[in-house]
């Protein structure tokens, strides 16, 4: 559970949003490197540039943050946060959210839930109907053999596979994420994505029209904040469609 859109939605999605994402990732990459700039000793650093390299972020612009976070330029301090309600239908809502202004970030994401039929609450009044998983999703092609796939996972420690039409999803505990990722790179195989996300272990279904069109306007108002750095939700319905 938890999968949400198609290969091609997921590609488009951040061809689309392409520049947002840089600010995101930048963020997200000055945070890291507070606490030292070399990722071959900080592994939320290595995740942080892992994934701005996923979307072709230039290594300038990947420089340039580590040296915001390691005092050489000057640069915001940003800290994170998280913040959890329901959308429209009760849907669960998680915001993890990277800032420099926590009263500016928190009216948005207020505005965001209450003009969009949802309402914000306290700190784990979903989170528990989510479970913290590693994913790596691998683009389907006929060059892959499945098996091989699945064995190489295996080797790296992985917890499962899912196979969709057009991908391979692979889940691991968030420890065992950097061995499976590392396993599967140095079998040659690419990613789509790859994050420790949060999963639903139960899912929400609106059927009422209005709700489903309400959470898509919401998760993309929450998705659009720069401060905003991804947003999770247990709707079993691709709101990105």
């Amino acid at each position: 559970m938890g999968r949400h859109g198609t290969i091609a939605g997921r590609k488009e999605k951040q061809d689309s949003k392409r520049a947002a994402m840089f600010t995101k990732y930048a963020r997200a990459i000055t945070v890291a490197a507070k606490n030292g700039g070399d990722p071959e000793y900080n592994v939320a650093l290595k995740h942080a540039i892992d994934k701005a390299k996923g979307i072709n972020m230039p290594n300038d612009n990947i420089k340039r943050a580590i040296k915001k976070g390691t005092g050489e330029l000057a640069g915001e301090n940003y800290e994170t946060g998280s913040f959890e309600g329901y959308g429209a239908a009760g849907v669960a809502v998680i915001v993890d959210v990277l800032t420099d202004n926590k009263n500016r970030t928190t009216a948005a994401i207020k505005h965001a839930f209450d003009k969009f039929g949802g309402n914000l609450g306290t700190p784990g009044c979903v989170s528990y109907m989510f479970s913290r998983k590693g994913v790596i999703v691998i683009e389907k092609t006929d060059a892959i053999d499945e098996d091989a796939l699945m064995e190489a996972a295996l080797e790296g420690g992985m917890e499962d596979m899912i196979t969709y039409d057009d991908s391979y999803e692979i889940l691991t505990a968030p420890d065992d994420f950097d061995a499976v990722s590392e396993a599967l790179k140095a079998a040659g195989y690419e990613f789509v994505e790859a994050d420790i996300d949060y999963l639903p272990s139960m899912e929400s279904e609106p059927t009422d029209e209005e709700d489903i069109k309400n959470l898509k306007k919401m998760i993309e108002l929450l998705e659009d904040n720069d401060d905003v750095q991804k947003v999770y939700h247990n709707c079993k319905i691709d709101l990105e469609a």
